[in-house]
């Protein structure tokens, strides 16, 4: 009868062996049945009737296993996603599921994370140069004091990401949606927008200086203290927008102000009124 019992939870646990933890269970569960099986035994009941009994004194196993199945396997990602300190130059991460992942001080460069979910991960003082994050799900991420050059951002999921203090030259956001994401304190001069929506974006203390933002859409977006020197608005869409300087409007961001181009823009008339109030060229603007 002890082999019955043996045969019994070898085949519960079968759907779950090698999870360190539910083997270390059915062990511990092993050993109590048994004891539990004698008890029954000694109370004067014969092999089936004891054996039933056994088995209904555990509950609903099966449910039990699952839970810490779960825990143990969520537990073993937590431990693979940290990557921080790690050499990883033109490592393939396409398509890898890695929420909560901690990049911090690594080498990246030229890395594959094409399609990947990396929702809630941290980017921190990294060498993420000529990495390919196209499709990739950045949501909730953190990308801090990065080396991001010539990174290719095409199509990728960005909803409240942070960038900040980070390197972009060359890098390309290309038929992006940039929901309430925040590029603060990080030169985007040299930063390539194609095609892309901005929803809620804020470029506090960024410098966006001969930036070329042609024909693209800009929602409830804050360009407060941002530098715009020669930035190129042709063709934009424009709703709720920002331009808020440092301080008190002085004659140097009147200065600047006046040097963006908004010709044939298109803008909500508070965007509009505020633009007119700083002396803005809007000739060519189309008010909604």
């Amino acid at each position: 009868m002890n082999q019955k019992l043996t045969n019994y939870l070898n085949g519960v646990f079968t759907p779950y062996d090698g999870v360190k933890s539910v083997t270390e269970l059915k062990a511990d569960l092993h050993s109590d049945l048994q004891e539990r099986f004698r008890e029954l035994k000694a109370e004067g009941k014969d092999d089936e009737t004891a054996f039933k009994m056994t088995i209904e004194s555990i509950g609903d196993i099966e449910q039990t296993i699952l839970e810490v199945s779960n825990l143990s396997r969520s537990l073993e990602r937590q431990v693979v996603t940290n990557f921080s300190g790690s050499s990883l130059a033109k490592s393939d991460f396409a398509g890898v599921t890695a929420h909560k992942g901690q990049f911090k001080g690594s080498a990246l460069h030229g890395s594959d994370f094409s399609g990947a979910d990396l929702t809630g991960s941290s980017f921190k003082a990294s060498d993420v140069r000529e990495a390919i994050f196209d499709g990739a799900n950045l949501t909730d991420c953190s990308l801090s004091a990065l080396d991001l050059r010539n990174a290719s951002f095409n199509k990728t999921i960005l909803v409240r990401t942070n960038f900040s203090k980070s390197g972009l030259d060359g890098a390309k956001f290309t038929g992006v949606r940039l929901t309430e994401v925040t590029l603060t304190l990080t030169d985007l001069r040299r930063t390539i927008f194609e095609g892309c929506l901005f929803d809620g974006v804020d470029f506090k203390h960024s410098d966006l200086s001969g930036q070329c933002f042609d024909g693209q859409t800009f929602i409830g977006v804050k360009f407060d203290k941002a530098a715009l020197t020669e930035a190129s608005f042709k063709g934009a869409t424009f709703r709720n927008v920002s331009f808020q300087p440092g301080f008190a409007l002085t004659n140097k961001y009147y200065r600047m102000i006046k040097t963006i181009c908004f010709d044939g823009a298109t803008m909500d008339k508070l965007t509009y009124a505020a633009l007119k109030g700083m002396e803005v060229d809007l000739s060519k603007v189309t008010v909604i």
